[in-house]
């Protein structure tokens, strides 16, 4: 008996786009210029923070669009490394990415908009706000993809609209007495250890560029969307990031902002007044649903991904009626209630934009390497700059992870122990004979 056709929806590239820029602002950009002020007091050395960053995630976005279109298939790191170099290296990077990737992330935007909610109403309880924001969103993705999606477009372009309205009221707002023109002083600062610090803060407001080749399965066209929804988005929050900092620093002074995490909230008090200043930050804390969804709808991917290839997981790859990973959802969200009760926002930051940045760097690297193995591999598009453009991200990333693991080395050394113990969790699956590649070979998958 002929079965009838099901007609499965696909994430166009406006979607893509959305989960973008979704995921990438939020909780960095509201929140990581207080501890940058503290040891960079350059107006445009703090801009270049912004502009450097922009670079590394731009170069990383054009490297990811290559692999993404020659290896589309939903799963991210996991997947590329584990057919760029072995299922070990990728296993490692899909447990972080399950453990860590995403739950902490989310975790952070849930903190971040329990702390600007509190800001504004004293009385709310600011951890019990997060909870039960990550518990509703979570909900609502659990419903339908259609709905997740759709949502995902509305609260983006929410966001995207408030930004455009801050900005343009903080460009025509009364200055600070603070100089963006650079001096001799300016351009040494830009290689003192103080900006190497920084730019690790400002590598996690860019994180998430990478957000939709999660999903790559998922995606409609992939070798041709995907590289254009990741560049996209991209260069769409770069030139976000760069302005909205402008304003932040041309509005609001640096000892005002210097170790505090309301960012977003101070500034439009700057603005707007303090009337007008409490709605904005009520706005920001209502922007940050669209950070907690976009990642609640793109990490579960990744686990279900893992349960497709190992059996010994493979309930986590068991879906609804509907297509939806249901349990990697659950998953996900079990981790991140665990990082929202157990730890401060500036650790799980920096716990989390270490071990992050680490797998983001062997992933580029892994470029070269695939560019070697499988020479005849198609690759319906191709890194533009390539090589300079991967070099330029593994200096710049590599960089960042030399300086945090050296003046952070109690949340880098935990974020090398997640590993450690991701390493150990492969080796009992491999002693159980419960460790294979995924069925297709490198280039047959197609979207």
């Amino acid at each position: 008996m002929t079965q009838p056709h099901v007609s499965v929806y696909k994430i166009g590239f406006y979607t893509g786009v959305a989960i973008v820029v979704a995921n990438m602002v939020g909780t960095g950009v509201f929140t990581s210029l207080g501890f940058q002020v503290s040891g960079t007091h350059s107006g445009f050395a703090l801009l270049m923070l912004w502009f450097v960053g922009g670079i590394i995630a731009l170069c990383g976005a054009l490297c990811y669009g290559e692999l993404a279109a020659a290896l589309p298939r939903s799963g991210g790191e996991y997947h590329y490394l584990s057919r760029i170099y072995h299922p070990s290296v990728g296993f490692l990077s899909g447990w972080v990415s399950a453990t860590v990737g995403f739950a902490a992330p989310t975790a952070l935007a849930a903190i971040a908009l329990g702390r600007y909610a509190a800001s504004v109403w004293p009385e709310v309880h600011a951890n019990l706000l997060s909870l039960a924001v990550v518990l509703v969103i979570t909900a609502v993705h659990l419903i339908s993809r259609r709905a997740g999606s759709r949502f995902q477009v509305i609260v983006t372009a929410l966001k995207v609209s408030l930004l455009a309205l801050f900005i343009g009221a903080g460009l025509l707002a009364e200055p600070q007495p603070l100089r963006f023109v650079p001096a001799a002083a300016d351009w040494r600062e830009l290689l003192t250890p103080a900006f190497a610090v920084s730019l690790i803060y400002v590598s996690y407001a860019y994180s998430g560029w990478n957000a939709a080749v999660y999903m790559a399965g998922e995606v409609e066209q992939p070798q041709r969307n995907l590289p254009r929804i990741l560049l996209t988005g991209t260069v769409l929050v770069a030139l976000l990031y760069v302005v909205l900092n402008y304003v932040f620093l041309r509005t609001t002074p640096l000892d005002m902002l210097a170790g505090q995490l309301e960012v977003g909230f101070l500034a439009a008090n700057q603005i707007f007044g303090v009337a007008v200043g409490r709605y904005m930050g009520a706005a920001i804390a209502a922007l940050l649903v669209s950070t907690v969804s976009s990642m609640i709808f793109a990490g579960p991917r990744i686990i279900q991904t893992m349960g497709e290839d190992l059996p010994a997981l493979h309930w986590l790859a068991r879906r609804s009626r509907r297509g939806l990973p249901v349990r990697a959802t659950l998953v996900q969200t079990l981790l991140t209630v665990v990082f929202i009760v157990s730890g401060t926002f500036e650790q799980v930051l920096l716990y989390a934009g270490f071990v992050l940045n680490l797998f983001t760097f062997l992933t580029v690297l892994g470029l070269f390497v695939l560019r070697v193995r499988q020479p005849a591999l198609p690759r319906p598009y191709r890194t533009w700059g390539y090589p300079f453009t991967p070099l330029l991200f593994l200096l710049l990333n590599g960089w960042t992870l030399v300086f945090l693991l050296r003046d952070k080395p109690t949340e880098s050394l935990l974020g090398l122990g997640t590993v450690l113990i991701g390493l150990v969790v492969y080796a009992v699956i491999y002693a159980l004979g419960a460790v294979r590649r995924p069925a297709q070979p490198v280039g047959e998958e197609r979207g």
